[in-house]
């Protein structure tokens, strides 16, 4: 967590300073919620949280996380839509099985011959 008690001050000359500089966005990472609200409030750039603060303007959340891909990984600030890591592994391990059993690909997965193939004449 960033810009706890008296660190919440340098967030935010840190803030503007990037605004001062030019920049077209500043991201608050990790901030407490009232630190991010004051910044957003404070500044004419954008703001974009990752696990700041709905009063941010914009929001990250990536994507892996968000549909479930790592399960192991459960940081406080992202919300998971989707638990697809589970089913990519049941997935992989359908696909795996079917190919240990050579029963993929089939015939309808692979191109067919159009004409005979020809054995080489050997004189």
């Amino acid at each position: 967590m960033q810009g706890r008690d008296e660190a919440g001050a340098a967030v935010l000359e840190n803030a503007h300073a990037v605004a001062a500089a030019g920049a077209f966005a500043v991201v608050l990472e990790k901030v407490p919620q009232r630190l991010a609200d004051e910044i957003t409030a404070a500044v004419a750039i954008p703001t974009i949280g990752i696990g700041a603060s709905a009063g941010c303007d914009g929001q990250i959340l990536v994507v892996d996380d968000m549909l479930g891909l790592f399960t192991a990984f459960k940081p406080k600030f992202f919300k998971r839509y989707s638990d697809l890591g589970e089913r990519a592994e049941a997935a992989i391990a359908a696909y795996a099985s079917e190919v240990r059993a050579r029963s993929f690909p089939a015939a309808e997965h692979v191109f067919a011959d159009q004409s005979p193939v020809q054995s080489p004449v050997k004189k």
